[in-house]
């Protein structure tokens, strides 16, 4: 088992949604000279034959933005976990542009990585229409991101995520963040006995990212891990109820009230920081030390107008110490990506 912290976290990742309620001071607005910069950027990145998503940072040259953008880094690793880029205007780009601005602008930011079995370095955050039976896509190995459903307060596979809004939904769709440290001080503050399960290894079903409908990580992963001082989580209640049917280990009854307790206080309105995210806002968040979350939506009819986010996996091995028990959550290897099957 990992090392139990037994006193509260008091830096900066253990935040309330009270402690954050002036959007302006977690959000950034890129300037005129910040946005010509990108423009040049892909321009470069194109006239050199790049197609696509991944290129490295020195390929993508951004003389003034970069410097912020190593700022941005310091507080999403170091900091609160979480801040809004915004000034990108979707509809001046085409759709595969977008992806190497975000792309570029990740390489700032971490090392991008595969995140789902298609091998996408982007991958596009819709309803895809993928058919399943009853209200658990899981159990039809389609991931939730793919579905117009909501998705309560989760982590993703990887140190940082970035989603960049395309277009919003026509109702609904609605971002919120959580710090997974101030839920964890809560949980010392009011049930220290669920402390010990949650830092218990758990085997977390992988079947919608690899397609294969038995997988689970071979590596016990704990929920909460902390390591070099600094404290981590991987959370996602129903992956860990899959991963233990699926593994021949079911929870034990104190587990299940733990899981249980995380995801009922990630939804408490004390944790839970709404955000109204616009076409061309990117969201950048360290999955380490936040949760987020998405509320079902509505699409348009029209193909060419329904909801969008693009989407940037990223690891940061020289950022914030993460528990090498935490590394591998795709039976890839420490910080690995999803494999491509297809």
């Amino acid at each position: 088992m990992t090392a139990i912290l037994r006193t509260p976290v008091t830096d900066a990742s253990a935040w309330h949604a009270a402690d954050c309620p002036d959007p302006a001071a977690w959000t950034f607005v890129l300037s005129g000279v910040q946005l010509a910069e990108l423009d040049a950027a892909l321009a470069q990145a194109r006239a050199r034959g790049e197609t696509g998503p991944g290129f490295a940072r020195e390929a993508f040259p951004l003389p003034t933005l970069g410097p912020v953008l190593d700022d941005v880094s310091d507080e999403i690793q170091y900091g609160r976990g979480f801040q809004v880029i915004r000034g990108i205007d979707p509809a001046r780009h085409e759709p595969e542009d977008l992806k190497m601005v975000l792309w570029g602008i990740g390489q700032y930011l971490g090392t991008g990585i595969v995140q789902n079995k298609q091998g996408e370095l982007i991958g596009q955050v819709m309803d895809h229409g993928d058919k399943f039976e009853g209200p658990d896509p899981y159990l039809s190995g389609v991931r939730f991101y793919r579905t117009n459903l909501d998705l309560p307060p989760h982590t993703d596979s990887c140190d940082v995520v970035g989603l960049m809004c395309v277009r919003r939904a026509k109702t609904g769709g609605e971002s919120s963040v959580v710090s997974s440290t101030a839920l964890y001080n809560e949980i010392l503050k009011t049930r220290p006995d669920l402390i010990e399960s949650l830092c218990e290894g758990f085997h977390v079903d992988l079947a919608a990212k690899t397609g294969n409908m038995n997988e689970v990580t071979s590596q016990r992963i704990p929920v909460f891990a902390y390591y070099q001082g600094a404290l981590s989580c991987r959370y996602n209640k129903r992956q860990l109820e899959l991963g233990a049917e699926k593994s021949g280990h079911p929870l034990t009854a104190r587990q299940q009230e733990a899981i249980d307790y995380v995801r009922e206080l990630s939804l408490d309105p004390r944790f839970k920081l709404a955000m109204d995210l616009w076409p061309g806002d990117i969201q950048i968040l360290n999955n380490r030390t936040t949760l987020h979350a998405r509320e079902r939506f509505e699409d348009h009819a029209e193909a060419d107008r329904k909801r969008l986010m693009l989407r940037i996996w990223m690891i940061t091995p020289e950022g914030r110490p993460v528990a090498p028990e935490m590394l591998n959550q795709l039976n890839t290897g420490p910080r690995g990506g999803v494999a491509a099957r297809q």
